[in-house]
């Protein structure tokens, strides 16, 4: 348990900071399954639009620091594949 006040303010930051960041993977996540969506129901217009939204909010959690870039340029690359496969 924190026990100097540095620690206190530090175990009190990181809640808050947690919270913050559970929020914004929450709503990447959603961007991203209405993507899979998209794909699954196989509408190519709505899936493209999807993508295009869902493309910013992945970026922003990379600026954030909620996902290495790598992993959104992974899963960039894999659904503009899927989506750019729809035919």
């Amino acid at each position: 348990m924190a026990n100097s006040p540095q620690s206190k303010k530090r175990a009190r930051q990181n809640e808050r900071r947690m919270a913050v960041n559970r929020a914004r993977r929450s709503r990447i996540r959603t961007f991203l399954r209405k993507v899979e969506e998209a794909i699954s129901s196989g509408d190519r217009e709505k899936a493209h639009a999807a993508l295009t939204r869902a493309q910013p909010e992945l970026m922003r959690g990379v600026s954030k620091g909620i996902f290495h870039k790598n992993t959104a340029a992974r899963k960039m690359s894999r659904l503009s594949a899927r989506v750019k496969a729809l035919t």
